[in-house]
């Protein structure tokens, strides 16, 4: 098919929408990603924030809604590697193991002292790449994570992101490391 006889189609299909048309877009943009990771490294600190200020019990209800917003777990397993975890528990496709990776205090996973309570005053992304198709994100890069005494932990990250059918970003795949040193 000639170029020209596919524009003639592609104009033909505008002209026939109009503003009542509803549409259905599940693209993810770059400013979703963005927002969804600004999110995630928001909701890390006021959980650690939550932890001090009002014990682990309060900062795992926190924690659960978080995971419930920011992670697919209700479209399924979740392929989420924590940075500080080990065999047989290293992989946490469940809510429950992620629960217990980010607060703790959950006899199933007894090696979790809580990733999220230890004092996290600020976290950023630093993407080295974002590669978005239709409805699924992946970015990698470095997520800078502050402690209370002012010294920032670098974190390689790994994140992809799934639009689901209520239009929000959910993460299903979360891969974290800390950087290798020779």
């Amino acid at each position: 098919m000639s170029r020209s006889v596919v524009a003639l189609i592609a104009l033909a299909v505008a002209a026939g929408a109009s503003a009542n048309t509803p549409v259905y877009n599940a693209n993810i943009s770059e400013a979703e990603v963005l927002g969804a990771q600004t999110a995630w490294c928001n909701a890390l600190v006021s959980i650690s924030k939550t932890g001090e200020e009002k014990g682990q019990a309060a900062a795992k209800q926190l924690a659960g809604e978080v995971i419930d917003a920011a992670y697919g777990y209700n479209l399924g397993p979740v392929a989420f590697k924590p940075t500080l975890t080990v065999a047989p528990q290293t992989f946490r496709t469940t809510r429950e193991g992620a629960l217990a990776y980010f607060v703790g205090g959950d006899p199933n996973f007894k090696d979790d002292s809580g990733f999220a309570l230890k004092g996290w005053t600020a976290c950023r992304a630093e993407n080295a790449a974002i590669l978005i198709n239709g409805d699924v994100a992946t970015t990698m890069g470095n997520v800078m994570i502050t402690g209370k005494d002012g010294k920032v932990t670098t974190v390689d990250k790994t994140w992809t992101f799934k639009k689901s059918d209520d239009g929000k970003l959910r993460i299903v795949v979360h891969h974290s490391s800390l950087p290798y040193s020779p």
